[in-house]
């Protein structure tokens, strides 16, 4: 199985580059399962369901979410209807929607990180709770998480028992994918889909407006040439073990 993970999508400049490339992308790369983390796709906070509907028209199977995932107030009562779309899985159990999903023959898991992010449950013991039942042997998790130590040690502790672990969140790519020993494909961010020019998609004159004061300012999302960041990994289908996994970073606009 040849699965494409798209980092997090962001506001229209984002959701225009999923629609231009991810559809040749497929074809190109033969992909039978693609992943688009949408949580900022919705003016660079959240998601609708209208937008979810359009990042699955453009290619996405499954579309992952993260800490922003109820910006959109709405959606708190949409996500249920969207057997697509997922919600980070430890998040505490009154929240609606789903952790985690069959697609292609594959278990797709959405779960949040706790180090530097708002209060969650325990990833570590939810992974191992949902890993012990009875699914597919190609996992893939979006690991949505802020510290790298945290990413990392998510991909060691289900070394052998994920196809993939995935970072996202953070939207800044990172150079150190590749398969653990016992077989699970990891990269702590994949990226972003987002303006080039900005700090995390958001106008960099905000943002460094921002740290120079202190004060609270307006999100914008920038404009101008978008990086698509992304990752294949090629899997088992019998096994799930990875055999590899390589970044996949195109322009759009440029």
């Amino acid at each position: 199985m040849r699965i494409l993970f798209v980092g997090d999508v962001v506001g229209r400049p984002g959701r225009d580059a999923v629609a231009a490339l991810l559809p040749a992308l497929r074809r190109e790369l033969r992909i039978d399962l693609a992943i688009v983390n949408g949580e900022n796709a919705a003016g660079g906070a959240g998601l609708t369901t209208q937008i979810a509907h359009e990042l699955r028209a453009a290619g996405a199977d499954v579309v992952t979410t993260g800490n922003h995932v109820w910006d959109q107030r709405a959606f708190v009562h949409e996500i249920d209807a969207l057997d697509f779309v997922l919600r980070p899985l430890n998040l505490p159990a009154n929240n609606p929607g789903r952790g985690w999903l069959i697609a292609k023959g594959a278990l797709v898991v959405n779960a949040i990180g706790r180090t530097f992010m708002a209060p969650a449950d325990d990833p570590f013991r939810a992974m191992d709770e949902l890993l012990a039942t009875d699914v597919p042997p190609v996992r893939i998790l979006d690991w949505h998480a802020e510290a790298t130590s945290e990413k990392l040690a998510m991909g060691w502790h289900l070394d052998g028992r994920a196809t993939a672990v995935v970072g996202s969140h953070t939207h800044v790519p990172t150079a150190d994918a590749r398969v653990l020993p016992n077989g699970t494909a990891l990269v702590c961010d994949a990226g972003m889909v987002g303006p080039r020019d900005s700090v995390l998609g958001i106008r960099a004159d905000t943002i460094v407006e921002r740290f120079r004061t202190g004060l609270p300012k307006r999100f914008e999302v920038a404009d101008g040439p978008v990086v698509f960041g992304s990752v294949l990994i090629d899997a088992d289908d019998a096994t799930g073990k990875a055999r590899s996994i390589e970044r996949v970073d195109r322009m759009f606009g440029a």
